[in-house]
């Protein structure tokens, strides 16, 4: 602990920073390995976490983002435990406090204002007219065209200049493709592929509906089989959390104790291989 740190501690005269969170952690019966689980750190460097020798984290961000997690973790407040830190360490400084922008006066002058709409209205004048003006007639005259009457064989062939010219070959129709009977056509015709959004609304596996009622604080995480998170929050007394999922569901409480829960709409008793402490991970499929 440093002269920083001792300095705080005897300003406030109880546990800042990491002692909180020891305090705290004591209080809900969670071991230092459970939190270092969590944490993804060793034990040694949770317990240095805890005396507020944030130097064995290394850079101040590692730090600072493990005071955040461990907190949410044992259910204390995050501004608490970070105030404390920043006060402790000042030489990393307190978040920048952004003031507001300084107005300057300035003297308006209207000559370019006026200029600008002027500008403006000459534009809008000019855009009014060229949409609304009547075109010029055009001097070329273009005569309808008109089809020529089917001619048979007994009909004389037409003439250009006296000489003959043979005949106009008509293609024969396609006796198989006109033959062919509509049923077969529409037989031809094949599903629309199923799209990827109609993809995403089946289930991955049987699904599970699950009742979680908090009787008092506790951090609570669920997700699914598919590896969605269904729910990550701290839980207050007298809320009730509806979820509904694939199977299996992983559960991890933080109080277990303040939290019974129902699966199906049966209620599902926490089994005691499944806590540690007061933390406490289940695994849920439906009944």
């Amino acid at each position: 602990m440093n002269e920083e740190t001792s300095n705080v501690n005897d300003e406030k005269a109880g546990p800042v920073g990491g002692e909180r969170l020891r305090a705290a952690r004591r209080e809900n019966d969670i071991s230092v390995g459970d939190i270092a689980k969590e944490l993804h750190l060793d034990e040694p460097k949770v317990r240095a976490l805890e005396r507020n020798e944030f130097d064995v984290l290394g850079a101040p961000v590692f730090a600072k983002g493990h005071l955040r997690k461990y907190a949410e973790l044992v259910g204390i407040s995050v501004d608490d435990v970070m105030t404390d830190y920043y006060q402790m360490n000042r030489s990393v400084g307190a978040p920048p406090v952004v003031g507001p922008k300084r107005t300057h006066t300035r003297d308006i002058s209207l000559g370019p204002w006026i200029g600008g709409a002027v500008a403006v209205i000459v534009a809008i004048a000019a855009a009014y007219w060229w949409f609304n003006r009547e075109p010029a007639a055009s001097g070329i005259e273009i005569e309808p065209a008109t089809l020529a009457p089917f001619t048979t064989g007994e009909e004389p062939a037409p003439t250009v200049s006296g000489e003959l010219l043979p005949p106009a070959t008509q293609p024969e129709p396609d006796n198989e493709i006109f033959a062919a009977p509509v049923e077969e056509l529409a037989a031809t015709e094949t599903a629309p592929p199923i799209t990827d959004s109609q993809a995403d609304f089946e289930s991955l596996g049987p699904q599970v509906q699950l009742n979680l009622t908090f009787s008092g604080d506790c951090w609570t995480e669920v997700s699914d089989a598919s590896g969605r998170r269904l729910y990550y929050d701290l839980g207050q007394s007298g809320r009730v959390v509806s979820l509904s999922g694939d199977a299996p569901l992983r559960v991890i409480l933080g109080d277990s104790t303040n939290v019974s829960i129902t699966v199906d709409g049966r209620d599902y008793p926490i089994p005691a291989s499944a806590r540690s402490g007061r933390l406490a991970r289940l695994n849920i499929d439906s009944q």
